[in-house]
């Protein structure tokens, strides 16, 4: 039985360097509410929440993102903005896309900003997966 537990224990830390570490990198951003309408058809409040984001060309696939789950976690200031980053990472699901100009690779609910950074900060780098 304790061979048992050390291989899960194993397994689990295993896995979780591997979710680390095909993460990439990106800049995010916030939007204010009203969130919605959103590019994508069909996602509103009642079925999508405050948890979302709006991504640029190189997640967008044509559309094929909407309904998308994101994992992002915020890693550090992309301005002068002392310790923007708060602990944890967050989920968002992808309704929206995010026209030209857009300041980060992925446009936060200002609600889902504020779970991973400061407000304050307006842009910080992350990890998303």
């Amino acid at each position: 039985m304790e061979v048992k537990l050390q291989v899960l224990v194993i397994l689990a830390m295993a896995l979780s360097l591997f979710s680390a570490a095909s993460a990439t990198s990106g800049l995010a951003v916030y939007y204010p509410p009203e969130y919605y309408p959103a590019a994508c058809a069909g996602f509103n409040l009642t079925n999508s929440g405050v948890m979302i984001a709006g991504v640029r060309d190189e997640l967008w696939d044509n559309g094929g993102a909407c309904g998308r789950t994101l994992r992002v976690r915020c890693t550090g200031p992309a301005n002068d903005f002392p310790k923007p980053c708060e602990d944890g990472d967050i989920t968002v699901k992808v309704v929206d896309y995010c026209r030209q100009p857009c300041n980060g690779v992925i446009n936060l609910s200002q609600d889902a900003f504020a779970r991973i950074a400061n407000l304050d900060a307006g842009k910080v780098w992350v990890d998303y997966s």
